[in-house]
C-alpha cells in the first residue's frame, strides 16, 4: 500500500512506516491545488498543516485514511471524507506541552515586555526605568478557556508560577475542577471578569467559532493579558483588534486570520503590528520534541491500519449508529452461510449498518452480529432459523 506524506516528516519515522510494509511517497512541497492528483492510488494520506479540500476525496480512488499529524482537523474537509467513506484521524495531546510552553512564554513576555527590551537594546538604547514596571505573575489570576490536554498542561505550569487558576470548559464540573486544582467559572464572560490574564485553548468547531466574543473580551479588566495559541477563528478578531488598539488589553497570539499556508511568505497583519501585541508565527506545536511525538503517533495509527485493527483517534465515525435492531446469528463456519444471511436481509430491503463476525476456537462455529436499519419481520427470522444445516440460532432485539 502507498502512503503519501504531503508535509515534512522525520526521516527515522519514515523508515518505521516502510517497515510496516508501506510504500512511502513524500511530497512536502505539493501544492493544495495538486494534492488530489498526487494522492491518486494512495491508501493513506499524512498531512501536518496542509489543507485537504473536498476535491481530494472526490478524486482519490484508493484513499481510505487521512492522518492529521497534529490535533485540529479544521484544515480537512471532514464532511467530504465521511461522504467518501474515508477515515479522518488526528494525533491529539502529542503537542500539548509544546503549546503550553509557548503560552506561558507569551504570558511572561507580555508581563515583562521582553521583546521590547530586546528591541531597545538592539537599537542602542537603555531604559531600565520603563521596563521595570512589570507587575509579575505570582498570585495573579489566570483564566483558562478550554481544558483539553493543552489547557491542562497550561494549568500545571501556571500553578507552578504560583498563579490562581480559574477555568471554563463545557465538560468541566466541580469534581474535575477539584482534581485539577482550579476554580470553575460559569461561562466565558464570568471567566474573563476574574482574569488578570486569559489563555484560550478551545478547539475550532462549529460551536466554538467566535466563542470568545466581544462581550468576553470587554469583560477583561483594563490592562489584562490575552493569550491565544488555539485558533484565530475562536475569537472575535474585530473586537480583539479594537481593544488592542485602544490599549485596554495586551495580546500574545500565535494564530492569525488569513495566515499563510507556506512556512515562509509575506504576511501583513494589522493586529501583529500593534505595539501592545506580541505575535508568533503559528509555532505552538513546532518543537522537535512535539513533532517527533506526533510523528510517532501517526506511525502507530498507520500500524493499526495495516493490521486491519480499529483506527485510533478517528473523528468522523458516527457516535451513534442509526441501526434500529440487532440480529445475532450463530452459525457453522462454512462457505456461503453469511452470504445467504446477507442475501435474505437484502431481499427484505433492510440496510445493514454494521456487521461483525466472531470465530470460535477450532473454526467450527461463529457468531455474526448485524446492526440493521430496521427490525426484520418475523418471517425473515423464521426463514433463517429454518436453515438447520448451517444456522445454529437466530435472535433479534430492538435497539
Amino acid at each position: 500500500m502507498r502512503v503519501l506524506i504531503a508535509d515534512k516528516f522525520p526521516k527515522e519515522r519514515i523508515k518505521e512506516i516502510q517497515a510496516l510494509g508501506f510504500e512511502v511517497d513524500q511530497q512536502p512541497d505539493v501544492a493544495v491545488k495538486d494534492l488530489a492528483a498526487a494522492v491518486k492510488g494512495a491508501a493513506a494520506l499524512v498531512v501536518r498543516g496542509k489543507q485537504v479540500p473536498a476535491e481530494v476525496f472526490q478524486q482519490a480512488d484508493a484513499l481510505s485514511l487521512v492522518i492529521r499529524a497534529g490535533a485540529g482537523v479544521n484544515t480537512i474537509d471532514v464532511a467530504a471524507a465521511s461522504k467518501a467513506g474515508v477515515f479522518v484521524t488526528n494525533c491529539p495531546g502529542q503537542n500539548a506541552i509544546a503549546v503550553a510552553e509557548l503560552a506561558m512564554g507569551l504570558l511572561v513576555a507580555l508581563d515583562r515586555r521582553i521583546p521590547d527590551n530586546v528591541a531597545q537594546l538592539r537599537a542602542g538604547a537603555w531604559d531600565k526605568k520603563t521596563f521595570s514596571e512589570g507587575r509579575g505573575l505570582y498570585g495573579r489570576t489566570l483564566g483558562v478557556a478550554g481544558l483539553g490536554p493543552i489547557g491542562q498542561a497550561v494549568v500545571k505550569r501556571a500553578q507552578a508560577f504560583g498563579m490562581r487558576v480559574v477555568a471554563w470548559s463545557r465538560s468541566l464540573d466541580d469534581k474535575k475542577a477539584k482534581a485539577l486544582g482550579v476554580e470553575r467559572a460559569a461561562d466565558l464572560v464570568s471567566l474573563a471578569k476574574e482574569s488578570d490574564a486569559l489563555s484560550v485553548h478551545l478547539p475550532l468547531k462549529p460551536e466554538t467559532r467566535g466563542a470568545v466574543t466581544r462581550q468576553v473580551l470587554e469583560a477583561l479588566p483594563a490592562g489584562a493579558l490575552f493569550i491565544n495559541t488555539a485558533r484565530a477563528e475562536v475569537v472575535d478578531q474585530a473586537a480583539l483588534l479594537e481593544l488592542a488598539k485602544a490599549g485596554k488589553i495586551r495580546v500574545g497570539t500565535d494564530v492569525f486570520v488569513g495566515e499563510p499556508e507556506k512556512g515562509q511568505a509575506a504576511f501583513d497583519s494589522e493586529l501583529g503590528k500593534l505595539p501592545g501585541v506580541y505575535g508568533t508565527h503559528h509555532i505552538g506545536a513546532s518543537t522537535a520534541q512535539a513533532q517527533d511525538a506526533i510523528a510517532a503517533e501517526a506511525v502507530r495509527i498507520l500500524g493499526c491500519f495495516a493490521r486491519g485493527a480499529a483506527i485510533p483517534n478517528c473523528v468522523n465515525v458516527a457516535k451513534k449508529s442509526p441501526a434500529k435492531a440487532r440480529l445475532v446469528v450463530r452459525h457453522l463456519d462454512k462457505v456461503g452461510v453469511l452470504a445467504e444471511v446477507l442475501a435474505a436481509v437484502r431481499e427484505a430491503g433492510i440496510n445493514v449498518e454494521e456487521v461483525q463476525n466472531t470465530i470460535f476456537e477450532g473454526a467450527a462455529a461463529a457468531s455474526c452480529t448485524l446492526q440493521l436499519g430496521e427490525k426484520p419481520a418475523a418471517e425473515l427470522v423464521a426463514k433463517l432459523r429454518a436453515k438447520k444445516d448451517a444456522i445454529l440460532s437466530v435472535e433479534c432485539v430492538d435497539l
